[in-house]
């Protein structure tokens, strides 16, 4: 057990617009050779394909990597499990946001009192902050590693950088040099394969799921599902959506509200396809560090050495380098994002002026809150705590905090008032009731499990 103990976005703006159309034309000029149909389907990939890239954070890699070294390949089930409960979540704030025209915290102010308003953001916000911090020091974990600097320096190094870009320039010079970075995730494919697992265990831990009754095991669960359908990424999906409005020159409420059913039919197309991109690699991770570390003995991740030893049969005495590339680009990413969806919730929620497009002096409250949100991150880092055993915590504080989340989600996405005639259907809403359920009973087991 001592891996697992450690030791002594709103309205949407800028950030994700700017990830989503740098991503997007991306995607879609290498479409332009293809045949038609599938110009087509690129063509309709954007918010949610960026959305499931962005999954696959620091913490996220850490969790996967926690969970095949301590349980092999018996939770590799996981991602069947999970890929259609984080579809539900997602489509359902790409709906919310195309049909609505505002963002999830926006939302949620006109609908509900101000107490659940502010308890949503509430949570949102402990879990950003517990994320960020994890994210800066598996970053500065991962660059000690291959530099020899320590640690504790390279926390606020990346602090002040990532905060001064955000101030004094924009999200878009972060996302234009460190997104081709997170590519280096899919190395853990070609790992798993050249490690040479033991297929026919693959095969049947993939379609029949195996549990057990641990407090280890409950709890990489429940960090499995915090990690993929994380409360930052419901706000985010359906500020994306509203950003992709405004980018087609609707720039009023009364001209993004409703939506056609080409375009959420478009919608679905992208988010599923985003989630299996995450999926896919979420997979691999396990079943890499299962067939690397675990059946080798190495079931017990306190180290990023020890997290990077899993891509060796790829990269040899380059793993090192390829695995911190990943965690660097990954935290470069997802650390703006996290600060910046806490800034757009809350200012969302306060009514106040905020985007990534204002200067600080001219929204001084959203600048505020990004610039604490990543300042109490940063504290989180010098409690003693170890860097892999914090981003897998992260990880569980989000499927602790998610399911309130999601049951407003379900909610608000099934109230007429609200979507119109663009409700949840049958298939939808019992997806989405199951996700907000499987959760909060597993986060209800892992405590008891832990305090028994």
């Amino acid at each position: 057990m001592a891996w697992l103990t450690a030791a002594p976005p709103g309205n949407g703006g800028t950030s994700p617009k700017v990830l989503l159309r740098n991503g997007a034309r991306g995607v879609r000029a290498a479409a332009s050779f293809l045949p038609r149909r599938l110009r087509g389907f690129f063509a309709d990939l954007g918010p949610g394909l960026i959305t499931g890239a962005a999954d696959d954070d620091p913490s996220g890699i850490s969790t996967y990597s926690v969970t095949g070294a301590a349980f092999g390949y018996a939770q590799l089930w996981t991602a069947l499990f999970s890929f259609p409960l984080m579809v539900a979540v997602q489509l359902m704030c790409s709906r919310l946001g195309m049909v609505t025209g505002r963002g999830l915290a926006g939302v949620i102010r006109r609908r509900y009192r101000r107490r659940v308003l502010w308890t949503a953001c509430g949570l949102l916000t402990i879990a950003n902050v517990f994320n960020i911090g994890a994210d800066l020091g598996g970053m500065a974990e991962a660059t000690e590693m291959v530099t020899g600097v320590d640690s504790r320096i390279l926390v606020p190094v990346y602090a002040a950088v990532i905060v001064s870009l955000l101030f004094w320039s924009s999200y878009r010079r972060i996302a234009r040099l460190f997104k081709w970075l997170t590519l280096v995730l899919f190395a853990y494919v070609g790992a798993g394969i050249l490690a040479h697992p033991d297929w026919h265990a693959v095969v049947h831990a993939t379609l029949v799921p195996h549990v057990e009754p641990t407090a280890g095991y409950i709890a990489t669960f429940v960090g499995i599902l915090g990690t993929t359908i994380s409360p930052y990424l419901f706000f985010w999906q359906a500020g994306q959506e509203v950003e992709e409005e405004r980018a087609h020159g609707r720039r009023s409420l009364e001209a993004r509200e409703g939506a056609t059913a080409v375009e959420l039919r478009r919608a679905k197309v992208d988010v599923v396809t985003g989630m299996f991109v995450s999926n896919f690699v979420m997979y691999f991770i396990i079943l890499t560090t299962a067939a690397s570390l675990h059946a080798h003995g190495v079931t017990d991740i306190t180290t990023a050495q020890q997290a990077a030893e899993a891509l060796r049969p790829l990269a040899g005495d380059r793993a090192y380098w390829l695995f911190s590339l990943g965690i660097i680009g990954t935290g470069m990413l997802s650390v703006p994002i996290l600060a910046g969806s806490c800034a757009y919730a809350i200012a969302e929620a306060a009514a106040w002026r905020g985007s990534l497009d204002d200067r600080p002096k001219n929204a001084r409250g959203f600048y505020a809150v990004l610039a604490v949100a990543v300042g109490v991150g940063l504290l989180l880092d010098f409690g003693g705590f170890n860097a892999v055993a914090m981003l897998f915590w992260s990880a569980v504080v989000n499927g602790v905090l998610a399911p309130p989340l999601i049951v407003l989600v379900v909610l608000l996405t099934s109230d007429p008032k609200v979507m119109g005639t663009r409700v949840n259907g049958p298939s939808l809403r019992f997806l989405g009731w199951t996700t907000a359920i499987v959760m909060a009973v597993a986060a209800a087991v892992m405590l008891v499990t832990t305090i028994v």
